[in-house]
């Protein structure tokens, strides 16, 4: 069985990282920080209910997002492409490194993008 995921976080991929930061901060009033581990920066901030938003400035991704991403929590996110992939789930994106961590991207049954995430300090695999 699959470690379910605990919480999730929706991403942006923004073309301009400063101009996104006024206009979430100043315009919406939220209170989003800046955090290191992506060039030159990326965002972050907890909405009142308590669901994460992240931003990230990055060239070819931008329109297909905002994207749905499950953290794994307790690891084992190379178990949990693998088992997606038995599955027959469109694997997009396999577990590549991310800002803190990492990563991977698969396809819902109507061709949603969905995302995985892991802290780098937990095991890639379980088994």
């Amino acid at each position: 069985m699959l470690p379910k995921p605990h919480r999730a976080s929706i991403v942006f991929y923004v073309s301009d990282i400063n101009r996104t930061e006024a206009f979430y901060n100043e315009v919406l009033g939220l209170d989003l920080a800046r955090q290191e581990g992506a060039e030159p920066f990326w965002l972050s901030g907890t909405l009142d209910h308590g669901l994460e938003i992240i931003f990230f400035e990055m060239e070819g991704k931008r329109g297909n997002t905002p994207a749905l991403v499950f953290d794994i929590t307790d690891g084992g996110i190379d178990d949990v492409v693998a088992a997606l992939a038995e599955k027959g789930v469109t694997i997009v994106t396999p577990v590549a490194e991310a800002p803190g961590g990492w990563s991977a991207d698969f396809l819902d049954p109507d061709g949603f993008g969905l995302g995985l995430w892991q802290a780098a300090d937990k095991p890639r695999s379980l088994k």
